[in-house]
């Protein structure tokens, strides 16, 4: 799936216009096309460089502010997955996996994909991988839940996705079973909140973060599978201009 087709499919028109990608620009994570040029590759992408809200960015937990936040009310469920290189990660498409209930607002889970490192470090630390599980609202609004990886044991819920990953750009493999993103979530659902954007081009605002603030454990293999595609593809961290970081009980 071209990268066109993927912001239509996860954004619709509410934040990005299919016209914002007629120049289907080419971007990387480095070199001449790299983070750092973003917003001169395409004027769709100038947000990567005005945007005050970007993300990823960096958490000092002793500057989060502790807040009585709602838990976030996962009602996810198994369903039939294809997963898919698109060039810039390996993702998993989602049709029927259910919804968060986030801040009274139910956002339908559509897709997860990995980023490696993770791109929101706790300060200063990036574990070794993080899903974003990427969810839209009734309106077109996006919220993103992180679940960071640590190294340890084989993650048995991935293990069919990471077991035969697809290696070529456009390359998509159906599941053989159906897959619930439930065994990814850890035990203690605490969690980092803030404003923030999408962490690739082009990089909209208003988008709804949270990170969980336990990792899980990842399989050394596993991660070595997924970087044997994607050595790095995590955009560095942005400024905070302002924004508080809440943390959640």
């Amino acid at each position: 799936m071209t990268m066109k087709l993927l912001a239509a499919a996860v954004l619709g028109t509410a934040l990005v216009s299919p016209a914002a990608f007629a120049a289907d620009a080419h971007w990387a994570y480095e070199g001449h096309s790299g983070a750092a040029h973003w917003a001169e590759l395409d004027k769709a992408f100038e947000t990567c460089r005005s945007g005050r809200s970007q993300s990823p960015v960096n958490i000092t937990t002793g500057d989060a502010e502790a807040s009585t936040l709602q838990r976030i009310k996962f009602n996810y469920a198994a369903t039939v997955a294809e997963v898919v290189n698109n060039g810039h990660t390996i993702q998993i498409d989602l049709p029927k996996a259910g919804s968060a209930r986030i801040d009274d607002v139910e956002y339908k889970l559509v897709q997860m994909h990995f980023h490696t490192p993770s791109e929101m470090t706790i300060d200063g630390h990036a574990y070794p991988l993080v899903a974003h599980l990427v969810h839209r609202d009734a309106g077109g609004r996006l919220a993103v839940v992180a679940v960071l990886f640590a190294e340890g044991r084989e993650n048995a819920t991935l293990k069919p996705v990471f077991a035969n990953l697809p290696a070529r750009e456009g390359e998509a493999r159906a599941l053989e079973s159906p897959f619930d993103v439930t065994g990814l979530l850890p035990d203690d659902q605490a969690y980092y909140a803030l404003m923030g954007s999408l962490t690739t081009p082009p990089c909209s605002e208003d988008v709804r973060w949270r990170i969980l603030k336990t990792p899980v454990e990842l399989a050394p293999a596993q991660v070595a599978a997924f970087r044997k595609l994607y050595t790095i593809n995590a955009r560095p961290v942005q400024p905070l201009n302002g924004r508080k970081v809440h943390a959640s009980q």
